[in-house]
């Protein structure tokens, strides 16, 4: 007997195959593309994460498939699936990393000044509400035709079990949840030119949405009728799977985006610092959380530029000296700075400057960007003992090492954490199916190895985070003055 959890990213669709003693018994994954029709938009096709899906199932053996009892989804936040009144997508999903909305953001905010209160965090471009507004404003025949919106993950559930339904923690992300009540805000939706009844049936991520159709088993090669978990975002699905179910487990995220995630038992909003208060999956939890668009996705970007093995930059990284600085926003940033508009770039490059010395900025970029995170979380009022680490930058001994470094705070690595919100889905649709309590079920794991913060590497590092911090204003004001200049030509 085993349980499957659906991920569905923005660079891949991954499986998790997990047994009833909690173990991981098989991965697979199948690969996913982005399209970017003009400077800072981001889409993708629905039905490109349901190939994708059907693609990864083939992998996994035929027994493995045959064993599974339940399954369970989890799902890149924020994007805008949106569906006609026969449930068809109408247009590309417009994703979490989507700067276009920026104009309506500060419309949402001028329209309802407690709006950051209401939904966790001042509404930023990428979440789902001011894209609808963006919608009705440049694509007013495509606003015309919404019948329904949902989030990736529940466009696999439709796929799945036919059901309209989606999770607190993905709600969450929307702008359109009152954090506090764990429901939909007419308020919210009124000032995104949203009608509240396209919107989703909200569950419990435990809870059973629905049931595998025959259609959907036979093209996944399961059995019909298995449970399906209404499942969570990426962050809260991570939280599931590395255990962090109580208040004050924390843990830090390093996939495509980053990620540093602190349950609470209680809705904790602060707007001003830009950390996201938001509902968890499971009932009477909420989590703070830092969110920056560029986790580890800077270190793949730099190694396909450079064309590259990621591995062997990394170990050329170790060893080279001191070099330029990176600004690692390569698609704008939320915490801490809510910015879209800003963008990546070096500084101090000179003739000298090696492949390894490049990879090393991006590194400490990354480390920087948690240390920013933490200040944040700590004006907010969190600060963590200790963090576990999911997701695939956690294969970087290197990268987790600098971070607990700069950060002052002991990261725990465990076997397979680079599995992430996979299994917190494979977990969910374990409790969904009744083998098993939340307690039972979402333990913490074993911790393989622990990086220890270095106070003489941190002090070592002070002065490239105070250059580093000094890069986004100098960068900005370069931004703003080629605006600046083009308004006037």
């Amino acid at each position: 007997m085993s349980y499957l959890g659906i991920d569905i990213g923005t660079s891949a669709v991954k499986l998790c195959v997990m047994d009833a003693d909690g173990a991981v018994v098989k991965t697979a994954q199948a690969g996913l593309s982005s399209s970017h029709p003009f400077e800072g938009a981001s889409e993708q096709s629905p039905d490109q994460w349901w190939q994708a899906l059907v693609t990864a199932a083939s992998d996994l053996p035929a027994d493995v498939r045959a064993a599974i009892r339940a399954i369970g989804l989890s799902g890149q936040m924020h994007g805008a699936v949106l569906l006609d009144e026969g449930l068809a997508p109408i247009r590309p999903a417009i994703l979490w990393n989507d700067g276009r909305s920026a104009p309506q953001c500060a419309a949402m905010t001028l329209a309802e000044p407690q709006v950051g209160h209401l939904s966790g965090v001042p509404p930023m471009p990428g979440f789902t509400a001011p894209k609808l507004l963006w919608l009705s404003e440049h694509e007013p025949q495509t606003h015309a035709r919404i019948a329904h919106v949902i989030l990736p993950k529940d466009y696999i559930g439709l796929r799945l079990h036919g059901q309209l339904a989606t999770d607190p923690s993905d709600a969450a992300g929307t702008s359109w949840l009152d954090e506090a009540a764990r429901t939909w805000s007419p308020r919210l939706c009124e000032i995104s030119a949203t009608d509240p009844a396209w919107l989703p049936d909200l569950r419990d991520g435990p809870a059973v949405a629905g049931h595998l159709t025959p259609q959907a088993a036979q093209a996944l090669g399961l059995l019909p009728g298995l449970p399906v978990a209404t499942g969570a975002g990426d962050g809260a699905a991570g939280a599931v799977g590395i255990g962090a179910v109580a208040a004050g487990d924390g843990f830090l995220s390093l996939g495509t985006s980053g990620q540093l995630f602190v349950t609470t038992d209680s809705y904790r909003p602060n707007p001003d610092s830009m950390i996201h208060a938001y509902a968890h999956t499971l009932p009477g939890l909420w989590f703070q959380m830092a969110a920056m668009l560029n986790g580890a996705r800077p270190m793949a970007w730099l190694a396909g530029l450079l064309n590259r093995p990621i591995a062997d930059l990394l170990a050329e990284a170790e060893t080279a000296a001191e070099g330029p600085l990176f600004l690692p926003y390569l698609t704008g940033e939320r915490t801490p700075h809510g910015d879209a508009d800003i963008r990546a770039g070096f500084w101090g490059l000179g003739e000298a400057t090696t492949h390894g010395a490049l990879m090393r900025a991006v590194v400490e970029a990354t480390a920087f960007s948690f240390a920013d995170a933490s200040d944040a979380m700590r004006a907010a009022g969190t600060t963590p003992d200790h963090l576990l680490a999911i997701g695939g930058g956690t294969r970087s001994d290197f990268l987790l090492q600098m971070i607990a470094d700069v950060i002052g705070v002991p990261i725990g690595r465990s076997d397979g954490a680079e599995v992430g919100p996979a299994l917190g889905a494979a977990r969910l649709a374990r409790i969904a199916a009744g083998d098993g309590s939340i307690a039972e079920v979402c333990t913490k794991p074993q911790v393989a190895r622990w990086f220890t913060p270095d106070a003489t590497r941190a002090d070592t590092l002070a002065p490239r985070l105070a250059g580093y911090r000094a890069l986004y204003p100098a960068l900005k004001s370069v931004s703003q003055a080629i605006a600046a200049s083009a308004c006037r030509a």
